[in-house]
């Protein structure tokens, strides 16, 4: 895989050694995908491997995923790559097992603090607009405060952070006090005097829209994902689920 995204993109070269052909498709690339350029071949060994897996292994060769209706854009030709791209339908009772083993209902029960880094490479920061989203769906967002800082990595954040956070999230739920992301974004250094590895807390960055980042399959806008209904009505449904 590495050699053939090589081949066509150049991305692991120094810019001037890229043919044009490798730079377009690169910036086509990235662009239509919204991928960052350090994590494209991650990103795409999870397209390929991972979901290889789900269909073949999980799902008994069914597919769940779905591109139709879906238009690209952002590359040099937006036309061609719509007429060209190769579409997918999903398998009604492949996309209702992948469904029922891995989308949130939102109805949680206890407080939950998140800590997530505005330029995450990995798993985007808009995931947590669809989180906030589906907590709201299911009128449980009173058990959410959300707390993003301005850093470039998936995981290995501030340990001042991790420790600051952990503490409110324990005074929370021990003594019902309530962060904010502005009380949060404050108490962190005092723990940086301990760690002294910053604080980049933005309490007032939010997040745009899952859709923005992602172009929304038909349907797909709406939060829940599985509503809390759909889900007991599915768990009545023999060997519902993907395999172990």
């Amino acid at each position: 895989m590495r050699a053939r995204l090589r081949e066509c993109t150049g991305y692991d070269l120094p810019s001037e050694e890229r043919t044009a052909r490798q730079q377009r498709n690169l910036d086509d690339i990235l662009a239509v995908t919204k991928v960052p350029e350090r994590t494209l071949e991650s990103h795409l060994r999870f397209s390929v491997f991972t979901f290889q897996d789900i269909v073949h292994k999980r799902l008994g060769d069914r597919n769940p995923f779905t591109n139709a209706g879906v238009r690209y854009s952002g590359s040099h030709d937006d036309k061609a790559l719509n007429a060209g791209v190769e579409r997918f339908t999903a398998d009604p009772t492949a996309e209702r097992d992948l469904s029922y083993d891995s989308d949130l209902t939102g109805k949680v029960r206890i407080p939950v603090l998140t800590l997530h880094a505005i330029g995450d490479p990995t798993a985007f920061v808009e995931h947590e607009a669809a989180y906030r989203d589906t907590l709201a769906g299911a009128h449980r967002d009173r058990y959410l405060v959300q707390t993003f800082t301005d850093e470039h990595e998936h995981s290995g954040l501030s340990t001042s952070e991790y420790a600051n956070s952990i503490t409110a999230l324990d005074r929370w739920v021990r003594g019902g006090d309530k962060p904010t992301p502005r009380s949060v974004a404050a108490s962190c250094a005092a723990f940086d005097r301990t760690y002294g590895t910053g604080c980049f807390y933005e309490p007032t960055f939010r997040p745009s829209s899952y859709a923005s980042r992602v172009e929304p399959r038909p349907g797909g806008t709406a939060w829940p994902a599985m509503t809390a209904a759909q889900e007991k009505a599915w768990s009545r449904v023999g060997g519902v689920g993907i395999a172990p």
